[in-house]
Order: C-alpha cells, then structure tokens, then sequence
C-alpha cells in the first residue's frame, strides 16, 4: 500500500494520462533535468567556474537555499512525503524522546588515566612521529601514510596540535 501512494502522491506519475504509454514520460523528466544541469552549470560558469563560485559562496549559499524551500514545502504539505506529512499514524506522532548517554565521573577519570598511561608508554616515540607527520605535511607529502604509524604512537590532541602547529586552524567563511 505504502508503494502505491508514494508512486501517485510523491513521484506524480499518475499526474501523466498513461504513465505506460512509452518514453514521452521519460524523455520530459530528461530534458527537464538536463536543462536545470546546465542552468546551474552556466550559474557558476558565469562566476569564474568552481573556484570563482567557491570564493562568493555560491555553492553553499544555494544548498542552504534549497534546503530551507524543501524545508519549507514539506511543513506546510505542498511536498506530500507519505508517513512524514501526509498518511501519519492517527494514534501518535511516532517521534521517541531518546535520552542521552552521559558518562559518568568514574568513567571519565578511567579514561583520562588510560591517556596518560598511553603518553607516557609512548614518551619516546611521540615526539619522533610528530616530527615526522609536521614534515610529512610540509612537504606536501602522504600524510594518510604517517598518521596510520603516528596514531599507534601519539594521541588524537597530540596529532590535531600538530597539525594545528603547521597548517593553522581552519575557519569557514560565511
């Protein structure tokens, strides 16, 4: 039952007179693709191509907008999506509260004496492979390579400081 109304209600092909009736259906959905591909393709063509449109935010900019109009058509039901905003369970909304999983102080305390075990296990090698990974990393090399040795010896805060060291903080542009 349920493919049944997303076939009519979601996807519209019961829209057309004989859905059946060949590749018209077909070729129209095509070309109405292709035509919105290469708008989009010209969009940021006419902004310097994918760098150009990268540095306005362009990209970005129109994923938040079409996320927001989908948004948007879906709360107020012009986009029926079946068992979401349309055909919904008349004896409760379905939606669980789920509670969070909190770690407990013990808990915490373990795992911060297992880090320090660990750093202080691998005293002499972290030092080396941090090195080795800000100099890896410099020169442009594998760095993928050097972070699967340098994670048996060095820790998640030990590796993003230096990588911090080397290449700065990362900052998304707005």
């Amino acid at each position: 039952m349920a493919i049944q109304l997303i076939i009519n209600r979601e996807w519209g092909v019961a829209k057309n007179e004989n859905p059946n009736q060949g590749a018209f259906v077909i070729d129209e959905l095509t070309d109405l693709v292709e035509e919105a591909v290469l708008k989009e393709f010209e969009a940021i063509a006419s902004r310097g191509g994918v760098l150009g449109a990268m540095e306005t935010g362009y990209q970005r900019g129109k994923i938040q907008e079409e996320s927001l109009y989908y948004e948007q058509k879906k709360h107020d039901g012009s986009y029926p999506l079946i068992g979401v905003n349309t055909f919904l369970n008349p004896k409760g909304s379905g939606v669980q509260e789920i509670e969070l999983a909190r770690s407990t102080e013990e808990e915490k305390q373990s795992q911060l004496k297992r880090l320090r075990d660990f750093q202080s296990r691998n005293a002499e090698q972290a030092p080396l492979w941090l090195a080795k990974l800000k100099q890896t990393v410099i020169e442009n090399g594998n760095v993928f390579a050097v972070l699967v040795d340098a994670v048996r010896h060095c820790s998640l805060g030990q590796i993003s400081n230096a990588l911090y060291e080397v290449g700065g903080q990362y900052r998304r542009s707005m």
